[in-house]
């Protein structure tokens, strides 16, 4: 994550999430939340350190004081700077002093805190040498929904990055394929993500022929040939939300077989998003898909979950995977991918990002989901 979140959020928006966060972390049985410099310090404060160092940066949260942000001195004024800066207490400290004790002060001397998965190993054993009956659950693990619902605001800013997604697959349709390296194309994709306002390109995954058995191949030397099935998935972040879709496309005209197993992946896809419905668990999603194309006897291909949650990270909870019982709630965003992979000869893989709605769920992409023809 780089860059400030969008200024449509205020002070206020942040001291809610903050507010929120320490609610789910005692509804969890924690005396409070650490939180270092990552995605979860900018969606809960619109603060991201000028870059990550060996200096200590925390946010606290605790149910018995105002939010504290732990700073270097010398990055106080960023931070001072930042949107949700009012919302909360900056605490300074200046290089020749213990950051951990100032810290450790601010906690309870043996209590179980949630920290951000990203932390340094560095700054969390310090800080438990300081309060050595003090403990620690991996955020992740203890919070997983805490950023997996999204309010008014963060969807218009998911909906628009979709939609910005949506254009660059429009342009790449029109590009030359055949006798072009992958890379190129991946060079392709990510100048128009750009072009269409992400300031950050995540992944570009060019997967042509017998690559595109492989889900993560992303790009290589490979030259595309005439008669090639070619995977495009591709996504980043736009205004700090993210953008993750896939669509598959064929140079020249496909074979009946390349056919039948694309709309095979199609309407898992479809039966994917119709099992989307507040209340329902997540692992009915990836049955619904998975059901498919085990129906149709190529179960043992499809070799992945159906979904990830998607917000300031292109890949968080909740996830769309068999034994994962966590309910659907209005506001979630994940992604519905399923794919079909037959090692040494081609991949298919279809992808939306969708939103749970009152009543079911709506996609963030809109362009066709047919097999398209490129040259």
């Amino acid at each position: 994550m780089t860059g400030r979140t969008p200024a449509r959020f205020t002070a206020d928006d942040y001291r809610a999430r903050m507010e929120r966060a320490v609610r789910a972390a005692g509804d969890a049985g924690l005396a409070g939340l650490l939180v270092a410099p990552g995605p979860d310090m900018v969606w809960l404060t619109g603060y991201a350190p000028p870059a990550v160092t060996e200096r200590l940066t925390l946010l606290v949260l605790t149910p018995d004081r105002d939010p504290v942000l732990v700073v270097p001195a010398l990055e106080a004024p960023d931070a001072a700077a930042a949107v949700g800066a009012p919302a909360l207490t900056l605490r300074d400290w200046t290089d020749g002093k213990d950051p951990y004790a100032a810290t450790g002060a601010l906690l309870d001397t043996g209590g179980r805190y949630g920290v951000s998965d990203n932390a340094w190993a560095l700054h969390l054993l310090r800080l438990q040498k300081a309060l050595p009956d003090s403990s620690y659950d991996s955020l992740t693990e203890a919070l997983p929904m805490l950023r997996a619902v999204k309010d008014a605001a963060e969807l218009e800013l998911m909906a628009a990055a979709g939609a910005a997604a949506d254009a660059t697959y429009e342009e790449i349709r029109k590009v030359r394929f055949a006798g072009r390296r992958e890379s190129e194309v991946g060079a392709d994709l990510a100048g128009l993500l750009r072009r269409f306002g992400h300031s950050q390109v995540d992944f570009t995954i060019v997967a042509s022929g017998p690559n595109g058995a492989n889900p993560h191949h992303e790009v290589g030397d490979r030259v595309i040939e005439h008669g090639d099935m070619v995977v495009l998935d591709f996504g980043g972040l736009k205004d700090g939300y993210g953008s993750d879709t896939s669509r598959t496309v064929h140079v020249g005209e496909p074979t009946d077989e390349e056919r039948r197993v694309h709309d095979l992946v199609r309407e898992a896809q479809e039966a994917g998003l119709r099992a989307v419905r507040p209340g329902v668990a997540c692992q009915e999603v990836d049955r619904a898909a998975r059901a498919v194309i085990a129906d149709a006897g190529y179960g043992e291909y499809f070799i992945h979950r159906t979904g990830h949650g998607i917000g300031v990270t292109t890949h968080e909870p909740p996830y769309m995977i068999e034994g994962e019982e966590q309910p659907l709630v209005p506001g979630m965003c994940f992604s519905v991918e399923p794919g079909i992979y037959l090692p040494g000869r081609f991949g298919v893989r279809i992808e939306d990002i969708v939103t749970v709605t009152e009543d079911g769920g709506r996609r963030l992409n809109d362009t066709t989901r047919e097999l398209v023809i490129v040259d």
